[in-house]
């Protein structure tokens, strides 16, 4: 648990120090005051990247640097430097010691929820593994540094097919690694869907008080323990039609996570106030596991979601917030405070 912030040149403040409660803090104020800003601050500070933007843009215009300080329930204390001048770095003092890049075991677990995440549903597939992936690499070490490396074969081999008929010998080692790494990828997706589509089922039933029958499917191209030789043999026999489209058409890069309500895809049969519960026991799921995986317990960021989410779901969220130290903004801290019974911190900003 994060205990206080300072922030020095940070998106829209200056030099600011917060405080925070173990349990539920709300920072409320109106549009543009930095409620979003100060969120962002503490998911750049558990997980070392912004969910928004590069981390240039988390320095405060025309500044040369930006600083996060924290404290931890635990003693622990934790440092984030950013430059611009004289160059781009970043850079993290845990505890006196400093890090270039944060692994999974410097980390802290944090569960971002806010209002795009309601269109996981409906939205296109990138968003869905996007979805697996942010939540693997919180609780898989390695994974980050998979992603990565797939991200970066994955371009090397496109730049090659932008180049009109690639050379064979060029193009082989490239499809092997490639492959490789994309095996690794789908059986880690593929075992994380399993995991929560054992869960997901009773999960939404509660939240739902339907009896609709709800399933989880990673939807590879290809069964797992054969995967890198299916993509491999598909790469290799596909390189015409790649070169003429300039990119790579078979990978974990065009796959999707597929949600089943009796057994039809609900990303075609949801509802509106269905695919909002469903994104609601995703996000509560996603607690769960990190918190499992972790051996410790995430912070829960929420920004501006209850003015999304009808009493019902609010309710059904804040059953599951009493054991996390919660971050809510809101522009009325009002609709917030009327769904808990316990104490709640508010952090007034702006006008």
């Amino acid at each position: 648990m994060i205990t206080d912030l300072r922030l020095q040149n940070f998106r829209s403040y200056t030099d600011e120090q917060f405080e925070f409660e173990p349990r539920v803090n709300i920072i409320v104020g109106p549009n543009a005051s930095g409620k979003t800003n100060l969120l962002e601050s503490l998911l750049v500070l558990a997980r070392g990247s912004s969910y928004r933007v590069k981390d240039a843009e988390l320095i405060a215009f025309s500044e040369p640097w930006a600083r996060l300080d924290a404290h931890l329930q635990n003693g622990s204390e934790r440092t984030l430097k950013l430059t611009f001048e004289p160059s781009p770095s970043k850079a993290y003092e845990i505890d006196g010691k400093t890090y270039k890049r944060l692994t999974l075991a410097h980390s802290l677990p944090a569960v971002l929820f806010e209002p795009n995440h309601l269109l996981l549903l409906s939205g296109s597939p990138d968003g869905r593994r996007a979805y697996l992936d942010d939540l693997l690499e919180q609780t898989v070490a390695g994974y980050g540094t998979l992603r990565r490396q797939y991200r970066r074969t994955l371009a090397q081999r496109n730049a090659l097919l932008k180049h009109g008929s690639p050379n064979h010998t060029k193009l082989f080692p490239w499809n092997v690694r490639l492959s490789q790494l994309a095996g690794q990828i789908v059986r880690y997706r593929h075992q994380l869907a399993d995991q929560m589509d054992n869960k997901i089922g009773s999960l939404y039933e509660s939240l739902s008080h339907t009896k609709t029958k709800t399933g989880l499917l990673y939807d590879a191209r290809w069964p797992v323990e054969a995967y890198e030789t299916s993509l491999l043999k598909k790469l290799e026999a596909n390189v015409a039609v790649d070169a003429e489209r300039g990119f790579t058409s078979y990978g974990p890069h065009r796959e999707d996570l597929l949600v089943l309500f009796d057994d039809h895809p609900a990303q075609e049969t949801a509802s509106r106030g269905e695919a909002r519960t469903l994104v609601l026991g995703l996000k509560v799921l996603e607690l769960e596991i990190i918190k499992e995986a972790r051996g410790t317990t995430p912070l829960l960021l929420l920004d501006d979601v209850f003015s999304e989410l009808d009493g019902a779901r609010r309710r059904a969220l804040t059953n599951y917030l009493r054991d996390y130290q919660t971050f809510i903004t809101t522009t009325d801290a009002d609709v917030v405070i009327q769904n808990f019974t316990e104490t709640t911190h508010i952090i007034p900003l702006g006008g």
